[in-house]
């Protein structure tokens, strides 16, 4: 998000939902829904998959 000048304000604006709701997803605490993740790629990172945006930093390959 940082790299892209995308702030969790933007993206609580394009999901119509509050700021502390954005960042309660994107620290982990509550999940994004697929239609959320989805619109969040095409509006903003339409060159990136869905699974590098999402990935879970604290799942480590074997």
């Amino acid at each position: 998000m940082a790299r892209e000048g995308i702030s969790m304000v933007d993206i609580a604006e394009l999901l119509n939902v509050r700021y502390a709701t954005v960042n309660d997803k994107v620290n982990g605490k509550y999940r994004f829904y697929y239609d959320e993740a989805l619109k969040i790629k095409e509006a903003f990172f339409p060159n990136c998959t869905l699974e590098y945006l999402f990935e879970n930093d604290n799942e480590q390959t074997a």
